[in-house]
C-alpha cells in the first residue's frame, strides 16, 4: 500500500466508524420531531407530575433552591413540546397541544412573576385555595373512621403543619402588604378549618385531635408573625400592564391587551346601567321588588323559581338536558356570609332575596354545577383534566354569567319582569369588579382604593364597604389575575362566538346544537373553542411572539 494513499484510507475508515453515530443522531432528531399524538399524552402526564413540588413527610419544599431547580427543568419540557410537528393533526388534537403549551407558560409565569410561595402569604392558607394558588397537599378528611393507613397519613399531614408555616416565614421574602391583608383577614377561616377537623376526629380518632389543635395554634402564630412583619412587605400586588398582557396572551389565551380589555369592560358597565334604567322605566307601574324577610319566604320563592326554570328548560330546549342534571335545594339561610339577621345584606343576598333566578339558579346551577357534572364525566386525558393556572376561569365564569343574560333574552324572566332589573344590577356589579381588576393590576389602585371604587360604583351601594364580598372579590382578583375581568370577557366572547356560528350557518343555526357543541369542547379557553367550532384562527395571537 502506498504511503500517499494512507490519508485517504484513514479518512474513509473514520467515516465508516462515524456512520453508526451519525445514524443514531439522525434517528434521535427524527424521534424528537414526533407527529404522534400519543407522545403528547405521555409528555402531558410527565409534566403534571413535574409541576408538583418535592414533598418530605408532608412538607412541600418551596425553598429558593427547590424552585430554581424546578424552573431549570421546565426548559427541557418546553423544548420537548416545541419539537412536535402537529401540522398534520386535526384541530381538536392541536387544541390539546396548545393547552399543554399554555400550562407550561403558566409555570414559567409562576416562577418569573407570580412566585406565590414568596409573595403571597395567603398561599399558605388551604381554606383560601378557592381564591388563589395554594401550597401542594394539605389535610383532607374523607370517610370516617379511617383505616390504619389513613390514620398514619392524617397524622403525618397534621404534624407537618408547623413545619409548613415555619418554611412560609422563610420563603416570604418579597411579600405584599395587600396580599398579607387577605391572609390576616381570612385567618379565622383557616383556624375554623382545623377546628372542624378536630371535631370530626373526636369520636372515632381522639388520638389525632391534639395534632389538629396544634395545627390550629400554628395558624394563629402565623397570623401574629404576619401582623408583626406586614409593614416590611412593600411590594405592590398588581402584575403591571406588561405582565398582565403576557399572562392573558400566553396562559389564558386571550386575544386582547389590557387597553382593549378596559374598553370592553367600560362598555359592558355602561350598557348594564343603561339597560337597568330602561327596565325600571318599563316596570314603573309595578310594585317594588321586596327582599324575602326570612328563610321560609326565601325557600318558597326559591322553589317557585326553580320549577319555573325547570319547566322553561324542557319547553325551550336551549340545550340537551342529561339525566344526571337534577334540581338541588337552596343553601341554608345561615350559610350566606352576607345575610345578617335579614336586615344587613351583602350584594348577592340583596339580589337573591329579591329573586334567585339570575343567581343561584342560573349562574350557580346551570353554569357552575352543570359544568362540574360534565367535567367529572370527561375522560379525555388532556381535556378532562383540571386546568392548571385557572385556564378554565374565563370559560367557566363567562358561561355562567352569559347564561343569565342569554336566558333573559330567551324569555325566562317574562313571568318576573322586575327580576330583569336584578339581572342588570348584577351585570353592572360584575363589570365594576372587572374594572377594579384591571386597575389593581395596572397598579392604579391599591387595595383600599379598589374597595372604595367597588362600593361607590355598585348600584344602590348594595356591596357592603367592609363586607365578605368585597374582601373575597378583591382577593380572587389579585391572587387569580383576571378572574373578575374574565367573567365579563367570557360572556363577551361567548356572545361573539354565537354570532360567528350564526353567520356561518345562517338559517341552519340552532341554539340547542350550538350549546351542545360548545359544552362538548370541554373546559378550555374560549379562543380555542372558537377555533374548534368555527375554524377561525384570527384570535390565536399567542402563536406570534
Amino acid at each position: 500500500m502506498s504511503k500517499k494513499h494512507l490519508p485517504i484510507i484513514l479518512a474513509v475508515l473514520c467515516l465508516l466508524l462515524m456512520m453508526p453515530f451519525c445514524s443514531q443522531e439522525n434517528n434521535d432528531n427524527t424521534a424528537s420531531r414526533s407527529t404522534n399524538y400519543e407522545d403528547l399524552l405521555v409528555l402531558f402526564r410527565e409534566f403534571r407530575e413535574f409541576v408538583k413540588p418535592p414533598v418530605v413527610d408532608g412538607v412541600p419544599d418551596y425553598s429558593p433552591e427547590a424552585m430554581a431547580q424546578q424552573y431549570q427543568g421546565l426548559n427541557k419540557f418546553q423544548e420537548r413540546l416545541a419539537a412536535f410537528d402537529i401540522s398534520g393533526w386535526p384541530i381538536f388534537q392541536q387544541v390539546d397541544y396548545h393547552l399543554l403549551r399554555a400550562e407550561m407558560n403558566g409555570l414559567d409565569f409562576d416562577h418569573r412573576i407570580m412566585r406565590p410561595w414568596s409573595r403571597d402569604p395567603a398561599f399558605y392558607l388551604k381554606s383560601q385555595s378557592g381564591a388563589g394558588p395554594s401550597y401542594y397537599g394539605g389535610v383532607r378528611l374523607r370517610d370516617l373512621p379511617l383505616s390504619a393507613e389513613g390514620v398514619a397519613e392524617i397524622r403525618m399531614k397534621l404534624q407537618a403543619v408547623p413545619a409548613i408555616y415555619k418554611n412560609a416565614q422563610a420563603c416570604l421574602i418579597e411579600a405584599s402588604e395587600n396580599l398579607a391583608a387577605f391572609a390576616i383577614h381570612f385567618l379565622d377561616e383557616e383556624m375554623a378549618m382545623y377546628q372542624d377537623i378536630a371535631d370530626a376526629l373526636a369520636e372515632s380518632h381522639p388520638e389525632l385531635v391534639p395534632d389538629a389543635e396544634r395545627a390550629k395554634a400554628t395558624v394563629k402564630d402565623y397570623g401574629r408573625w404576619l401582623e408583626e412583619n406586614k409593614e416590611h412587605m412593600t411590594e405592590h400586588p398588581g402584575l403591571g400592564i406588561e405582565n398582565y398582557n403576557w399572562w392573558m396572551k400566553n396562559v389564558q389565551l386571550v386575544p386582547y391587551t389590557w387597553e382593549e380589555l378596559l374598553v370592553i369592560m367600560q362598555h359592558e358597565f355602561d350598557r348594564a346601567l343603561a339597560a337597568l334604567k330602561l327596565e325600571q322605566h318599563r316596570n314603573s307601574h309595578l310594585p317594588p321588588l321586596e327582599a324575602a324577610a326570612n328563610e321560609d319566604e326565601y325557600n318558597k320563592l326559591y322553589y317557585e323559581c326553580q320549577k319555573h326554570l325547570w319547566d322553561f328548560l324542557h319547553e325551550k330546549e336551549m340545550f340537551t338536558i342529561p339525566d344526571y342534571l337534577k334540581p338541588y335545594p337552596p343553601k341554608p339561610w345561615a350559610n350566606f356570609p352576607g345575610r345578617q339577621g335579614g336586615e344587613v345584606r351583602d350584594f348577592f343576598e340583596q339580589c337573591e332575596d329579591r329573586n334567585p333566578l339570575p343567581s343561584p339558579l342560573i349562574h350557580e346551577f346551570l353554569g357552575h354545577r352543570f359544568d362540574g357534572l360534565r367535567s367529572r364525566r370527561d375522560n379525555r386525558p388532556i381535556r378532562g383534566a383540571n386546568r392548571l393556572y385557572t385556564m378554565d376561569m374565563i370559560r367557566s365564569e363567562g358561561l355562567a354569567f352569559g347564561m343569565e343574560e342569554m336566558f333573559m333574552h330567551a324569555g325566562l324572566f317574562d313571568k318576573y319582569p322586575r327580576a330583569r332589573e336584578i339581572n342588570h344590577i348584577m351585570m353592572a356589579f360584575r363589570s365594576v369588579r372587572a374594572l377594579a381588576d384591571l386597575r389593581l393590576h395596572s397598579q392604579e389602585f391599591d387595595l383600599e382604593e379598589s374597595f372604595k371604587f367597588c362600593y361607590e360604583e355598585t348600584p344602590y351601594h348594595w356591596m357592603l364597604p367592609e363586607g365578605f364580598e368585597v374582601w373575597y372579590e378583591m382577593e380572587t382578583t389579585l391572587r387569580f389575575p383576571g378572574w373578575h375581568m374574565g367573567m365579563v370577557l367570557g360572556k363577551f366572547q361567548l356572545f361573539a362566538l354565537l354570532a360567528d356560528r350564526q353567520k356561518q350557518l345562517g338559517d341552519d343555526f340552532n341554539m340547542k346544537e350550538f350549546m351542545d357543541e360548545f359544552f362538548a369542547t370541554g373546559m378550555i379557553p374560549i379562543s380555542l373553542i372558537r377555533w374548534e367550532m368555527t375554524g377561525h384562527t384570527d384570535e390565536m395571537v399567542w402563536l406570534t411572539k
